[in-house]
């Protein structure tokens, strides 16, 4: 068989299912982590703490090391490492006699699989020949919405036909998918990110691009957008709909990530038709009427709804701020995607943190939290009108 570059582009939808994989599984399984091997809640915030803070860590490395190892050797090391830490899951916590230390080792090996992912595949992909990178971009992206939503679904109903205590069987059947994308990433063509004779951009230069701190700014606020209110998915849909927690836990993040797959999905399928930069800056205009909708709403139901709306209007920020940059800066290479990628991770810790501060400075009012959080997707709108008419910079 011929390997093509539309074998290389499936692989890398694959890769964001695997990444979902990694940063949604575990999750579902905290409760029984307590259980089943008594560790304190304390621990657990442990893990998800090591889990992001790696990743970040990954992001902010992989701009010096990637161009010299190469990208088919940092999808396929990716790869084995996510099959690895979601294998060792079950099996750790039973050898050490400490269970949270092993448990806490494989999610340290699958996070830098994760984090390795987040950087290499949207350069992957901006690099093969396309049409229209922009929805090629935006349709890679909805592939983590359906992969975080697919995990939930799936994840929920082996556990309700084999048991919750059956987890560790499931453990390895996610396992199976990357290691499955391993072999394909072998075979399949890689374009270069850079042309040839061409130099890519070095950290130092792209910190001297005053264009490079708008789409800094610009990612950063489309992670805290996103997350500001996601966090709070579950929360929204259990008060809304008057669920039960478990369903709640299930409606929220999961129509939620649903809508912005769709969102995603729409400008991947007709964005020939659509100006990306008119999109984005409707959707932050649909993202602030989400805030206010959110926090002013007296209405369970509408608050609700405000979340739903949120999410289809996040789902084009993020790939859409990664396909600007790459036509806005010209040779931005390893180290431009790698430094986006660290500041969406950035702005989606800081979203629901800053959500947080105030929501608990103001009697734990969620609803003013989420109102404060407004400024980001304002701050979003004013960075797009400022970056609307940019043209390609020279290195």
């Amino acid at each position: 068989m011929t390997f093509q570059y539309k074998h290389t582009i499936r692989a890398c939808f694959t890769g964001y299912i695997v990444q979902a994989i990694v940063n949604n599984f575990a999750p579902l399984l905290f409760i029984t982590f307590q259980e089943q091997y008594h560790i304190p809640l304390s621990q657990i915030t442990i893990l998800i703490t090591f889990n992001f803070i790696l990743q970040l860590i990954i992001d902010f490395l992989s701009a010096f090391f990637i161009d010299k190892i190469g990208y088919r050797t940092a999808a396929v090391m990716a790869h084995i490492l996510a099959a690895a830490g979601l294998i060792l899951l079950p099996i750790l916590p039973e050898i050490f006699a400490d269970s949270f230390i092993g448990l806490l080792i494989a999610v340290m090996i699958y996070a830098i699989g994760g984090g390795l992912l987040e950087v290499i595949i949207s350069p992957i992909v901006e690099a093969c020949p396309s049409e229209s990178k922009e929805k090629t971009m935006s349709l890679l992206h909805s592939f983590y919405c359906w992969g975080a939503v697919g995990v939930v679904l799936l994840s929920t109903l082996f556990f309700f036909v084999f048991g919750t205590q059956n987890w560790k069987f499931l453990a390895v059947f996610w396992a199976m998918i990357p290691l499955a994308n391993t072999f394909l990433f072998l075979k399949v063509p890689i374009a270069p990110l850079i042309a040839d004779g061409e130099n890519g951009l070095s950290i130092k230069e792209l910190f001297k691009t005053k264009l490079f701190w708008l789409f800094m700014l610009l990612i950063i606020c489309s992670g805290a957008c996103e997350q500001a209110v996601s966090q709070w998915a579950s929360t929204f849909a259990e008060r809304g709909l008057g669920v039960s927690k478990s369903i709640g836990d299930l409606a929220g993040p999961a129509l939620f990530s649903i809508l912005m797959g769709s969102s995603r999905l729409i400008y991947g399928k007709f964005g020939e038709k659509i100006n990306l930069n008119k999109m984005m800056l409707g959707s932050g205009c649909l993202c602030v009427l989400s805030y206010l909708i959110i926090s002013l709403s007296s209405s369970p139901v509408l608050g609700f709804i405000g979340v739903a709306m949120c999410g289809f209007s996040v789902g084009i920020l993020w790939p859409g701020t990664f396909s600007k940059a790459s036509a806005s800066i010209r040779g931005g290479g390893t180290a431009m995607f790698a430094l986006l990628a660290l500041g969406g991770d950035l702005g989606c810790s800081g979203g629901p943190t800053f959500v947080g501060m105030i929501a608990s400075a103001c009697g734990d009012d969620l609803k003013k939290g989420i109102l404060a959080a407004i400024i980001f997707p304002l701050l979003l709108i004013l960075i797009l009108f400022a970056t609307r008419s940019t043209k390609k910079e020279l290195p």
